[in-house]
């Protein structure tokens, strides 16, 4: 009786196996392929068991062979995990952010059915039957050319998973080694753009979506073997594999490492090394992740994910609500109002008092902000009480309409002419915000200050600009901009710190006996310093390059590009 049983569990996942893969694995257990690792003696690579971490560091920095990392055992934390609901986030990012909201919803749907064929068929078979829909539900339709997720919405959570690792991966390229990554679970359009921008892969080999006619089609390939010049590499260089599971050994580049060691979650990184904090956005030993795009402010897990659609009708009403008191009713009464929906502000530093006097009459004032998002003005202007000029290169029409500042003087790129359109408005002693960092950063870094701002004005009033939200970002490089502050009071949570600086002196700029770079840099500097942030040199076309494939450049701005305030 019993071996009837073993026998119709196993023609049943023969069968499921075939409508899922397309085809039939061996009924018998004694020649299954997925049955236990190959045998030792059946191996080429020289296995070793839970080595130490540092000698195995020490050893790849100093003879610089070519590293071949399993992603889903040595790298990502959630990936390693034998549950397939582990990656449903990542899952649920892409259908999100590429998808849409009901893209997402369905794929929330299916989550009771993935935790069932990862619970009651075959473990093997059943991780892999989930994976497989997950990529169905969040990939079926996308356009592949149009598809930026990878490399512009996951690596920063993925960053977040390799930092809770704790893998030196600086230790183990120090000397010149090579990275090879393997994915065996995700496909490789999901992490490669990570993978190959943070950790400097040299090659990525996983399993890709299949395509027809330029859109995908949700179905997996099976996994990625490598061409043969890779695999010819691999094979000269003596490779070194380094995963946390037996699984990897399944893998068929696994057979052209020299070497393989297996080790557990807990001696993958040395004890006397820190521990990275829950929430660090990068590890201690990886390229930091500066831009990320995307709309969500959290990791959408079931339950995340469950609680943002339920939010969302309530939070379009707040929103509506919101919006009516911030457009109808003045500064002084609207910030407590507001306050108590969850849409706060903090002050530090004291607004420094009028300028222009001297015997030079009434003059403007120039305030220099870090770019968080469209509404900083905004928030400068509440800080002041009093009405200010925003500067800014493209602005949607629907955020101009429900901006409560007023209209935004616009700007067209040409150096000359910007700066005689913001020295008329300081010569009519209007108080104008620029923010010259040229587009915003969600991360605690300052881009490259454009040097215009000093050219214009005897001194100007650095103002550091801090957001917090609970849900949704309020900015964006490749969705709708137009959306940005629709998104931000739609939030059941949020606050703007305002803080004022010290005037800073930049006469000598705007007199040509210094450089106007230096005193810019000066600036940025400062604004640094007193907001905790790092200083940068990176662009707004470093942004858009890197996140939506573009200079970033509208096309409704009619003025041919030039240096950016």
């Amino acid at each position: 009786m019993a071996k009837k049983q073993k026998l119709w569990q196993r023609l049943f996942s023969a069968l499921l196996s075939f409508l899922l893969h397309g085809k039939r694995p061996p009924i018998s257990s004694r020649s299954s392929s997925t049955s236990s690792p190959p045998p030792r003696e059946q191996h080429p690579a020289s296995l070793h068991f839970h080595p130490p971490p540092g000698m195995a560091a020490e050893k790849l920095a100093t003879d610089g062979r070519t590293l071949v990392l399993d992603i889903d055992g040595g790298l990502l934390v959630s990936s390693s995990s034998s549950s397939s609901s582990s990656l449903f986030p990542y899952f649920m990012l892409v259908a999100l952010e590429a998808g849409g909201i009901l893209r997402g919803a369905l794929l929330l749907l299916l989550y009771p059915i993935i935790l069932c064929l990862s619970a009651c068929v075959g473990k093997g078979g059943g991780e892999d039957a989930a994976v497989r829909l997950m990529a169905m539900a969040a990939f079926c339709g996308l356009r592949e050319n149009r598809f930026h997720a990878g490399r512009a919405v996951l690596p920063r959570w993925l960053m977040e998973d390799v930092a809770d690792g704790g893998i030196d991966i600086e230790a183990m390229t120090s000397g010149g080694s090579r990275v090879v990554c393997v994915t065996r679970r995700m496909p490789t359009v999901m992490v490669e753009g990570f993978l190959r921008e943070y950790l400097g892969a040299e090659a990525v080999v996983g399993r890709e979506m299949k395509v027809l006619w330029g859109f995908y089609t949700g179905l997996m390939e099976e996994d990625g073997r490598g061409d043969e010049a890779l695999k010819k590499k691999i094979t000269v260089d003596d490779a070194v594999g380094f995963s946390g599971s037996v699984e990897f050994l399944q893998h068929p580049i696994s057979r052209y490492c020299k070497e393989i060691y297996l080790v557990t979650r807990d001696q993958e990184a040395p004890a006397a090394l820190p521990k990275p904090r829950p929430r660090q956005l990068h590890h201690r030993k990886l390229k930091p992740v500066v831009f990320h795009d995307g709309r969500l402010a959290f990791l959408p897990t079931a339950g995340a994910t469950l609680a943002m659609l339920t939010w969302l009708p309530f939070g379009m009403a707040l929103g509506a609500a919101r919006l009516a008191v911030s457009l109808t009713v003045p500064y002084r009464y609207s910030t407590p109002i507001l306050a108590a929906t969850g849409m706060s502000w903090r002050l530090k530093g004291s607004p420094p008092p009028p300028a222009g006097v001297g015997g030079r009459g009434r003059h403007g004032q120039l305030f220099v902000c870090n770019h968080r998002t469209l509404i900083d003005p905004v928030y400068v202007s509440v800080a002041l009480d009093r009405p200010v000029r925003a500067v800014s290169y493209s602005l949607s029409r629907l955020s101009e309409l429900i901006s409560p500042i007023g209209r935004t003087v616009r700007l067209t790129r040409d150096r000359e002419r910007d700066g005689h359109a913001m020295a008329r408005l300081l010569d009519r002693g209007d108080l104008v915000v620029v923010c010259p960092e040229g587009t915003t950063c969600r991360e605690p870094y300052l881009l490259r200050f454009s040097p215009l701002f000093a050219e214009l004005a005897d001194n100007v009033v650095p103002v550091g600009i801090a957001v917090e939200t609970a849900m949704f970002y309020a900015t964006t490089a490749g969705g709708l901009k137009c959306l940005d502050p629709l998104y931000y009071i739609v939030n059941p949570r949020m606050c703007y710190t305002v803080q004022f600086m010290d005037r800073v002196r930049t006469a000598p700029a705007k007199e040509g006996k210094v450089p106007s770079t230096d005193v810019a840099n000066l600036v940025q500097r400062k604004m640094g310093e007193e907001l905790g942030y790092g200083c940068t040199m990176l662009t707004r076309k470093d942004k858009y390059l890197m996140l939506a494939g573009n200079d970033g450049k509208c096309s409704s701005t009619p003025a041919p590009a030039a240096t950016k305030i």
